[in-house]
């Protein structure tokens, strides 16, 4: 059973796990650097417990002990009780979702790993917006995506705000983190997947008429927000494919096209 201690000071050491939530360049050093994330929400939290990962701690304000009290019951961690005051001087921000719980890590998997019992699989290049990697992870969960690789330079899925947009999707979805760009991206030739490159360039094939769901193995390859893929990972695939667009509309958001995208790849064509 967790201990429920009662917090005063925002500047209890035991409360570091959560000092500047807000500070995106403190969270993105600090925390893989100690082997920890921070899951916020009640669903958030369970979530990541059900997938397996290591509770430190958690931070709850009075109303929500009732609340997560099965989890509290469970799990022999300290449970700091606060005010929602001080839980805001400790984060840096109004948690209303009143629920904090510092997380364990896992060691990530190799993509060769990753890859052999995957058929459908997402490639992010220089993905670095938490907003839109929480949503490509939500969509890949939802629609049938077997796995995620990322470039050495995209966002942490893990970060805090990653997690809250993909409602907890992030641990649904294995992923792996490649160690170089494009070389990395070998073991999916090695393991037979073709590599499309979802691009809005007029050189590009329409999703309907590439037929990506009747292929064995795919590698959908998703650049960032505004450049898209570079020419280095262009080059790297074997097609480019495109979502067609209406009424002068050049692309759509990646976090959006990514859902049209994986429909088309994992389950049948998108919608006209």
């Amino acid at each position: 059973m967790a201990e429920l201690i009662t917090v005063e000071d925002p500047d209890d050491p035991r409360l570091r796990d959560y000092t500047g939530l807000t500070d995106v360049e403190l969270r993105r050093r600090r925390e893989p650097a100690e082997g920890l994330f921070i899951a916020e929400g009640e669903k958030v939290v369970r979530r990541a417990k059900d997938a397996g990962y290591a509770m430190r701690s958690m931070l709850l304000s009075a109303k929500w002990v009732d609340v997560m009290r099965d989890v509290v019951d469970e799990l022999p961690v300290p449970v700091y009780v606060v005010t929602p005051e001080l839980a805001e001087r400790v984060t840096g921000y109004h948690v209303h979702r009143g629920a904090l719980a510092s997380m364990q890590r896992k060691p990530l998997p190799t993509a060769t790993e990753l890859l052999r019992p995957a058929r459908r699989v997402v490639v992010m290049e220089s993905v670095n917006d938490h907003t839109n990697i929480g949503a490509i992870f939500r969509s890949a969960a939802a629609l049938g995506m077997d796995a995620v690789l990322l470039s050495p330079d995209c966002a942490d899925p893990l970060y805090r705000r990653s997690v809250k947009v993909s409602m907890g999707a992030v641990f649904s979805v294995p992923y792996a983190r490649l160690a170089t760009w494009p070389q990395g991206l070998g073991p999916l030739r090695e393991e037979g997947f073709t590599l499309l490159a979802l691009t809005p360039d007029e050189k590009a094939v329409s999703l309907d008429e590439a037929a990506p769901h009747r292929m064995d193995r795919v590698a959908l390859m998703l650049g960032a927000e505004g450049d898209g893929l570079s020419a280095r990972a262009l080059a790297a695939a074997d097609a480019w494919v495109r979502i067609p667009m209406a009424h002068g509309v050049d692309s759509l958001n990646v976090g959006a096209a990514a859902a049209v995208a994986f429909y088309a790849v994992a389950t049948g064509r998108p919608t006209a």
